[in-house]
């Protein structure tokens, strides 16, 4: 094995280790298998995650630990027996959230002294917000971060039969564990990581910090992954990365995100493909012909550009200009003319003026987002930006922050009023949220669709002609 293969090999958790977390498993479940004898109840866990869809995978993975436990699933966390808080950190109100949760759980731990209380993700990769959860939230069992989430067997282990808090948060990235068990909810749409970490370091963004630099799953792990989901039925797939498109670099071997799209591509069962987070400095011409080329990738790209002016972005980081954005998402609307895109924005990034913002609202008029998400700058702890001169004041923030709403919404809706009338082809996702008699799917635009359908439609691709239009959504009949 050269040293480049061993490079590799050591950035994965070895079969030994991970053969040890299968111990640990099959411990828990014994224990939890005779307490299922005494009582007749199988022991409920209550997870609760914020964050980004690589939160919510992360999730899937713990849902899918926790089953190979003995546990069962349960929507109400009074009658839980296990409690767990999967947190994000990017703004920080979703700081402020876990904290509001976590008091009230004290009571709950009164109650039921057996009840554990855990909480891990992004947050926990703070040391100030661990230290700060061991002096006020003495109730909480266990404590672990991002980098060692395979360890969740062990480290629950350590803490069933513990009086202390068990805290076991890496500074650094860990290694990549594969094989771990995921308990996908969805059968239809699946995601699937292909990288960890980013090296791009936004001034703004705390992730490096969290998720640590960039690690690349190996092409053939992936794929195996992808293959055996069609196999299950999964029709829809959407590959993860914090900066999905720069996945390969640290593989060594000319390997790219638009060669693993097109090896996806032919997976059999697999009828569409998606992925995020891309960052348009990484968004190549070999990406965009892949993207145009492959039949399975729909003609949706959310591409984040933050901020309409050159210099706020230099301020941030972020190695394009506005010019650079608008050349990009030309070449792309010449290729793929259907495109859909979406994007974030961030409005008050220190320093920004009035001339500034103009040039954000520019920016969405010219390139006409069919979706916008947009966030009001706030200060993270660690990150550059945080100690810039000229913060903007709330005031003139979300004065902005309305101008830009009004104007995307009227965007939106004038690109969705360019569907009425026309037949579209709908993945079924599921009978929708708020009636029971109408269903709900994806076009391959991302346009979300409600119609009257039937259980039988779910997880198949219907055609369905527009009626009604809405700003955020569409409706129809299945024809």
């Amino acid at each position: 094995m050269d040293n480049k293969a061993k490079e590799r090999k050591s950035i994965y958790v070895s079969n030994e280790e991970m053969a040890r977390q299968q111990q640990f498993i099959e411990e828990i479940k014994q224990l939890n298998y005779q307490r299922e004898l005494q009582t007749g109840k199988k022991k409920l866990y209550y997870l609760a995650t914020l964050g980004c869809q690589m939160n919510e995978h992360d999730s899937e993975k713990l849902a899918g630990m926790l089953s190979e436990m003995g546990y069962a699933e349960s929507d109400n966390m009074n009658n839980s027996d296990l409690i767990i808080y999967n947190t994000c950190c990017v703004r920080e109100n979703a700081e402020q959230k876990v904290y509001g949760h976590l008091g009230p759980l004290k009571h709950l731990k009164k109650e039921n002294p057996d009840l554990v209380i855990a909480i891990c993700g992004c947050m926990m990769q703070q040391p100030e917000v661990v230290e700060h959860i061991k002096k006020v939230y003495r109730h909480v069992d266990l404590i672990f971060g991002t980098h060692n989430l395979y360890k969740f067997p062990e480290l629950l282990f350590r803490a069933v039969g513990s009086e202390e808090t068990v805290i076991d948060v890496w500074d650094s990235e860990g290694q990549i564990a594969e094989n771990v068990a995921i308990e996908r909810k969805d059968g239809v749409k699946a995601w699937v990581t292909v990288m960890y970490g980013c090296n791009n370091f936004c001034s703004y963004c705390i992730v490096p910090y969290v998720r640590g630099r960039e690690r690349s799953r190996d092409l053939d792990s992936i794929l195996n992954e992808v293959t055996m989901l069609g196999r299950q039925g999964f029709k829809e797939i959407t590959l993860l990365g914090q900066n999905v498109n720069s996945y390969g670099k640290d593989l060594g071997d000319g390997t790219n995100f638009a060669k693993l799209i097109r090896e996806v591509d032919k997976v059999p069962g697999i009828e569409r493909i998606r992925f995020m987070t891309s960052h348009p400095k990484d968004l190549s011409d070999e990406l965009i012909y892949a993207m145009r080329d492959c039949k399975k990738v729909c003609e949706h790209l959310h591409l984040p550009f933050q901020a309409g002016s050159t210099s706020i972005l230099e301020k941030m980081n972020r190695k394009y200009s506005k010019e650079d954005y608008l050349r990009l998402v030309e070449k792309v609307k010449e290729n793929i003319p259907d495109i859909a895109l979406t994007t974030d924005i961030i409005v008050g990034f220190p320093g920004e003026t009035e001339e500034d913002f103009s040039d954000t609202l520019d920016i969405v008029e010219k390139v006409r987002f069919d979706n916008a998400y947009t966030f009001l700058y706030s200060k993270r702890t660690g990150t550059p930006a945080a100690k810039m001169e000229n913060q903007v004041p709330e005031d003139v923030k979300k004065e902005r922050f309305q101008r830009l709403l009004e104007l995307q919404n009227r965007i939106s809706k004038e690109i969705n009023d360019t569907f009425l009338g026309k037949t579209v082809e709908v993945l079924v996702e599921g009978l929708s949220k708020n009636n029971d008699r109408v269903y709900t799917g994806r076009t391959r635009e991302n346009k979300i669709v409600n119609f009257e359908g039937n259980k039988d439609m779910v997880g198949k691709l219907v055609n369905v002609r527009i009626d009604t239009v809405k700003t955020w959504s569409l409706e129809g009949s299945v024809i």
